[in-house]
């Protein structure tokens, strides 16, 4: 994997901007496998998605990763700072694994999920849930009788989640918090494709705003500013005195 171009890091953010979570971590993807269509980007499991964004976004800005996060007991805002390699979940599995176990007196076959899935879920964090499972499942039966989605207890489902996380730690990181304003202790999810999102629309700002003095200033073409260097964009920038 090799570290993205200006143009290159514009182009996806661009492709992204409309879409929603999962489309725009397919955009990212692109940028590690140019050559790979996204439907096959698509079928890669959400915690191998995860370790490469998590990768790329090394590549990108470095491997310090600092950020706010709320209190969830008093409200205070909590100064966190990590390192990608904090952030690693050990291997994440190369290719879709396939589960196989029993939980409420049935025998489970499922799939982990991925980003084909994440794009169909509903915005109701319940309905995703039974919506994500009826997805990934493969196969359920009890004493021999194949068993239909519908017909597995909320039992069964929770055991799945269980499971499929496990097997792909990668897709579900928590950050231990402790507050310093009323000691409370808590978790908090951290899901690094919001948070290089969130990055990367700060940079592309400053870029866009870099683009334009020098494009004003010298009358290039936007192509031949991105293809510039970030130093060389600087000293360009402080010669018309941005």
């Amino acid at each position: 994997m090799q570290a993205a171009g200006a143009a290159e890091l514009l182009e996806a953010w661009e492709r992204g901007a409309a879409l929603g979570p999962a489309g725009r971590g397919l955009a990212l993807l692109s940028l590690a496998f140019p050559d790979t269509p996204p439907a096959a980007l698509a079928e890669l499991s959400i915690g191998r998605r995860d370790a490469i964004l998590l990768g790329l976004r090394e590549l990108t800005f470095g491997p310090q990763l600092a950020g706010l996060v709320p209190c969830t007991s008093c409200g205070s805002l909590l100064e966190t700072s990590l390192t990608v390699a904090e952030l690693r979940a050990g291997e994440a599995p190369e290719e879709p694994q396939e589960l196989a176990f029993e939980a409420a007196g049935f025998e489970l076959r499922l799939r982990l999920p991925n980003s084909h899935d994440l794009i169909a879920l509903s915005t109701t964090p319940a309905e995703a849930r039974r919506v994500l499972f009826e997805r990934c499942l493969i196969a359920a039966g009890s004493e021999g009788r194949p068993a239909a989605a519908d017909e597995l207890p909320e039992e069964a489902i929770a055991a799945a989640a269980a499971r499929m996380a496990g097997a792909d730690p990668q897709a579900d990181i928590r950050l231990a918090l402790s507050c310093p304003a009323c000691a409370h202790r808590s978790e908090a999810p951290f899901d690094i494709l919001s948070f290089f999102w969130a990055e990367l629309e700060a940079w592309i700002g400053r870029l866009l705003r870099e683009v334009h003095l020098l494009a004003s200033a010298y009358g290039w073409h936007e192509r031949d500013i991105l293809a510039l260097g970030p130093s060389r964009r600087r000293r360009y920038l402080e010669m018309v005195g941005a």
